[in-house]
C-alpha cells in the first residue's frame, strides 16, 4: 500500500485486557504514514483526565488508562520484524525519557507503540510495554506531531 501503510490484516493488535479479544489495527510503517494517520485530525485539548501531561515518557498503571475513551489508530510495530531494535535515535543530544526526544518509527520505544486517539481531549498517545526482569510497565507519551522526525 501507497504511503507505508501496511494491508490492515497484516498487523493485529492483541490487547489481552480486551473484553472483545484482538483487534486488527493498520501498520503505520514510517513517518510519513504516521503524519498522514494524524492529518486532518482536531486540535487536541488540555486534559485533565488520570493520564495527566505525559510530555514525555511516563509509567501509567492500567487503572489510569482509561480505556472506554480511547481508539486505537494503528500501530508503528512492524508485522514482519520478530525483535525489533532498541537501538535509540537521539540526533539533537536529548534522552529516553526528555520531553524534547524526538518521535523516530523506527527506533525504541517507538518501533514497539501503538498509536492511540482519545475522544475526551483529542490528544493522540502513543503506547507500548516495558519489559525488564520481574516488571512489566505500561508506558505512554502524547504523540508531538512537531517531534516526529524522518528517518525513522
Amino acid at each position: 500500500m501507497s504511503a507505508g501503510f501496511s494491508h490492515p490484516e497484516s498487523c493485529i493488535f492483541n490487547d489481552t485486557n480486551s473484553p472483545i479479544g484482538p483487534t486488527f489495527v493498520k501498520h503505520i510503517a514510517n513517518s510519513v504514514a504516521l503524519r498522514l494517520a494524524l492529518a486532518g485530525t482536531p486540535t487536541p485539548q488540555l486534559c485533565r483526565c488520570a493520564l495527566g501531561a505525559c510530555t514525555a515518557w511516563e509509567s501509567l498503571a492500567e487503572y489510569r488508562w482509561e480505556a472506554s475513551q480511547m481508539t486505537a489508530v494503528g500501530t508503528l510495530r512492524d508485522p514482519a520484524i520478530d525483535e525489533p531494535t532498541l537501538e535509540e535515535c537521539h540526533p539533537q543530544g536529548t534522552r529516553y525519557d526528555s520531553p524534547n526526544a524526538p518521535i523516530a518509527t523506527a527506533f525504541f520505544p517507538y518501533n514497539q507503540c501503538d498509536v492511540w486517539h482519545c475522544a475526551r481531549c483529542e490528544r493522540h498517545l502513543l503506547r507500548y510495554t516495558e519489559f525488564g526482569g520481574y516488571n512489566v510497565d505500561p508506558r505512554v507519551r502524547v504523540l508531538d506531531t512537531d517531534k516526529i522526525i524522518d528517518g525513522g
